[in-house]
């Protein structure tokens, strides 16, 4: 996600995504246009809240509360994941970041707690957050005067809310909160990677449930909403697996030692030669001895093929090379190769010398082969790897 820093609470960067900006307007509109429906709620059992009806609907008044509750209720939803990152933080878990997006917030923690009663209080701790939220907003309804009605409409919109975030962030949508609080439970007894199987289909069938009320309703938000918690479930399945596989396979283990390198001032003709003679579609790139760049099929095909003759490899290749050590973890290597958006990266050893390649694809055949000899003991997910919604 496109996003950038607005400020930052308990040292944890605060980030606005782009689609923020979007859907921020979207609800001070849809809550200005239903002062109305708000007003009657509140007046009723059991809030009694007494608002004045004609005043609050006057001129502006209603897209002035439209716009307070709207930022209100995301400020509440920072508070919402600020809970989450505290107890994280507390377990000694850092927290990258906590970003506002389209569909609420996201606390983006740097590793997960495989530790099922540290991952229940984290996950608990959000909703736990909102629940204080909405009753200290519920006393403010009733305690202050009603001379400042336009205050206690707000405090009463954002109290009903906080409630409603809290209960909708505890149903078993895995991966949020409820959902994660599932798997925790689930892995009291039984290991972290099968609780998260578990919590993923549970979360997968609860994503479809509430697709198909989304698409009856007509409602974009749930149906957004029911994507993303099944692309999130069916993702962070796959990831706990891939841990639990790779868990003592080092780069060493899968990395390709007889690395084909090729000069920079090789012709790119030649490099097309050597990708069809060698089956390869990456090369490190070397000049005196030394790796300055990489360069793959991608970047040879964008060459028009009359000039590939007089082209060298250094006119296309990519200056960035990206490095690992050779005793690193598998599964950093890939989250390298995310971070990064590349294919491979070239493996270093203590003097950070060259000593291999490890490319995507030798990763997923190793993770292929340690599954199907049964290396390890976790069971085998199919297909695909907090999030709170306002």
């Amino acid at each position: 996600m496109r996003s950038f820093k607005i400020g930052s609470a308990f040292g944890i960067p605060i980030k606005l995504d782009v689609t923020f900006l979007l859907i921020l307007p979207v609800f001070a509109y849809l809550i200005g246009m239903q002062v109305d429906v708000w007003i009657e709620t509140l007046n009723s059992v059991p809030f009694n809240a007494n608002l004045d009806a004609a005043a609050l609907t006057d001129g502006n008044m209603r897209w002035y509360l439209g716009i307070a509750a709207a930022v209100g209720l995301f400020a509440g939803v920072v508070l919402h994941e600020l809970g989450h990152s505290v107890v994280a933080m507390h377990f000694g878990f850092p927290i990258d970041s906590i970003t506002l997006w389209i569909l609420g917030g996201i606390a983006s923690l740097s590793d997960q707690p495989e530790e099922w009663s540290q991952e229940l209080l984290i996950a608990i701790a959000g909703p736990i957050v909102s629940i204080a939220l909405g009753v200290l907003s519920f006393g403010a309804l009733h305690f202050l005067p009603a001379s400042l009605d336009t205050f206690r409409f707000v405090f009463g919109y954002l109290a009903l809310m906080n409630f409603a975030l809290a209960a909708f962030n505890l149903l078993p949508g895995f991966p949020m909160d409820g959902g994660r609080v599932l798997r925790a439970l689930l892995a009291r007894k039984r290991s972290f990677a099968r609780a998260t199987q578990i919590a993923a289909e549970v979360g997968k069938l609860f994503a479809l449930l509430l697709g198909i009320v989304g698409l009856l309703g007509f409602n974009l938000i749930l149906i957004a909403i029911a994507f993303f918690i099944y692309i999130g479930a069916s993702g962070e399945a796959q990831r706990t697996v891939m841990n639990a596989v790779f868990q003592d396979v080092s780069v060493a283990d899968i990395m390709t030692h007889d690395v084909h390198t090729v000069e920079a001032d090789d012709s790119v003709a030649e490099l097309m030669e050597r990708m069809l003679e060698e089956r390869h579609t990456g090369y490190p790139v070397m000049r005196n001895g030394s790796v300055v760049g990489m360069v793959t099929l991608d970047d040879a095909r964008d060459v028009d093929p009359v000039e590939r003759d007089a082209i060298h490899v250094e006119d296309v290749m990519s200056e960035e090379v990206y490095t690992i050590s050779q005793s690193s973890n598998a599964m950093d290597a890939l989250d390298a190769m995310q971070e990064h958006g590349v294919g491979r990266l070239v493996v270093v050893d203590e003097a950070d010398e060259m000593v291999g390649l490890v490319s995507r694809t030798d990763l997923m055949t190793a993770f292929d082969i340690i599954q199907s000899t049964g290396v390890s003991e976790e069971p085998k997910i199919p297909g695909a790897s907090g999030q709170s919604a306002p």
